[in-house]
C-alpha cells in the first residue's frame, strides 16, 4: 500500500466491498486480538477501535489485494499500542522484539486455525448426509447420546460406536489434508 489515498471518496460500491470484507474478517481479527491479549477484558474494545481505524483508512486499501493481511496489520498495531499503554501502568514490560515475536506467532496460529477449519469443513462434506446428520444431532446442541439414539431409533451403544468411527475418520482426513497442504507449502 502506498501512503496516499488509492480509492476515490464517495465510492459506494467500494465502501460496500469494505463492509463485506470487514464483516467476513471479524472472527479472525477477534481471535488475533485475543491471542495477543489473553484474558484481557478489553479485547472487544480493541476490536471496535480496530474496526474504526480500518474504516478510517479504508481508502488506502487496494481492492484485489489481501484484505485480511491488511486488516491484521492494523489490528496488530492497535493491539500492541494497547499493550504498551497497559505496560506504562504495570511493572511487567516486554521488549518490542518480544512483542513482535508474539504477534507473529499469533498470526501463524490464526492461519493454522483457519486451515484446520477448512480441512474439517472439507472432511465433513465427504461424509454421507446420514453421518453428517448424526454428528450434527450429537454435537450441535446439548443433546445427550441417549437422546440422539432415541431420535434416530438406534441403540446408544450403536450410536457411540458410529460416532467413534466417524471422529476417527474425520481426524485422519484432517491430518491427511494438512499433511498435503504442508507438502505443497514446502515444495
Amino acid at each position: 500500500m502506498n501512503g496516499g489515498s488509492t480509492q476515490p471518496e464517495g465510492n459506494d460500491s467500494f465502501d460496500q466491498e469494505i463492509v463485506c470484507e470487514l464483516t467476513r474478517a471479524q472472527p479472525r481479527l477477534a481471535l488475533f486480538i485475543r491471542s495477543l491479549m489473553p484474558g484481557d477484558a478489553e479485547t472487544d474494545e480493541i476490536l471496535q477501535q480496530t474496526n474504526a481505524k480500518i474504516w478510517e483508512n479504508r481508502r488506502r486499501f487496494e481492492l484485489g489485494s489481501n484484505f485480511l493481511a491488511w486488516a491484521i496489520a492494523i489490528t496488530k498495531f492497535e493491539a500492541l499500542n494497547h499493550i504498551k499503554r497497559q505496560q506504562r501502568d504495570s511493572k511487567l514490560t516486554f521488549s518490542d522484539h518480544l512483542e513482535n515475536l508474539i504477534a507473529d506467532d499469533a498470526m501463524h496460529l490464526n492461519d493454522d486455525i483457519a486451515e484446520k477449519r477448512q480441512a474439517l469443513k472439507s472432511c465433513l462434506a465427504e461424509l454421507s448426509s446420514e453421518h453428517r446428520k448424526l454428528l450434527l444431532s450429537r454435537y450441535s446442541g446439548n443433546n445427550e447420546l441417549a437422546e440422539v439414539a432415541k431420535q434416530l431409533r438406534r441403540s446408544p451403544a450403536g450410536i457411540r460406536v458410529t460416532l467413534t468411527r466417524l471422529r476417527t475418520k474425520i481426524l485422519e482426513c484432517i491430518q491427511r489434508r494438512l499433511a498435503i497442504s504442508m507438502r505443497e507449502v514446502n515444495a
